[in-house]
Formats: C-alpha cells, structure tokens, sequence
C-alpha cells in the first residue's frame, strides 16, 4: 500500500447541520446557551474533519469563540463546517454558525469558529490524513492563515 494520500477538495469536507432552538437550549431571558452552540459547532467540525480523514477523529483545540449575537429561542441555528487547513495526522476546520428567524426570514451571522482535531486509526493512534486541495483564492488564502493558526497554536503549547 503506498504511503502518499491522495489530496481531496475542500467542497468535499462541507457539512450543513440545521436545528430549531428549543425552550431547553435556552436561560430563562430566552437567549441559547453558549455551550450549546459549542457542542453543535464540535459536532460540525468533528463531521467535516471525518468526512476528509475517512476517519474518526478527537477534538484537540478551540480557538476563541466569540458571539456577536445572541441566538434565540424559535431560531433556526446553521452551521457550515469545511475543512481549512491540514497536518500531517491533524485538522482544522473552520464553522460559520447562523441564526435565522425562520418566520421573517431574517439571517443573522453569530459566530465563526476554528477548531483543530487529529485523525485516529483503528488503534487510536494519530493517523495521517490526505493532503487538502484549496479550489479558490479564498480557500488558499484560509489555508495559509490556518497554517499561520497551526504555528501559533504549536507555540503556544511549547510554553
């Protein structure tokens, strides 16, 4: 079996995760729980990571998450997961969570987040994972920032 992997496209990691916002992902002000949002966006990131890697995968980094507005209950949180960068066994991926008034229609962009998870192998030991194929200026562009993300994080856990 040869040891290169073929590289795959961006496209092909995407994952769309949809979920109405119940009364039981909220505070009683009717705004969702942060860690709510973070559990979907693991999730998200964790499939589209999966979907590259033919693998599973463990989450080893968040990067900062910040919401610029609240979601609320009745919204239609959407998620957009691809991945951006890879390593050689890790993975970033980026996820664009919205929240849409399903009844106005109204779409508001609350938060974009990074996320770093490593490929495992039927022992759960790290496992190499394909090459990524950037297939626009934007897709290189996000590659090299995550590369830039990737030193900074492997710095950082230097310290």
């Amino acid at each position: 079996m040869s040891d290169s992997l073929a590289g795959k496209p961006v496209s092909a990691s995407q994952i769309r995760l949809a979920q109405l916002m119940h009364p039981e992902h909220a505070n009683s002000q009717g705004n969702v729980h942060g860690g709510w949002i973070m559990k979907l966006v693991d999730e998200a990131g964790a499939l589209a990571c999966m979907r590259h890697a033919q693998r599973r995968v463990v989450t080893v980094a968040v990067d900062r998450m910040t919401f610029r507005q609240p979601i609320r209950i009745g919204d239609l949180v959407t998620l957009t997961a691809e991945v951006s960068y890879v390593g050689n066994t890790s993975m970033e991926a980026e996820v664009q969570v919205t929240a849409e008034n399903p009844v106005t229609g109204e779409c508001t962009h609350t938060n974009t987040a990074y996320l770093v998870y490593v490929a495992l192998d039927d022992e759960r030991k790290p496992a190499r994972v394909p090459p990524l194929i950037p297939e626009n200026d934007a897709q290189r562009q996000r590659m090299e920032e995550g590369r830039e993300r990737q030193a900074y994080r492997l710095a950082q856990a230097r310290r």
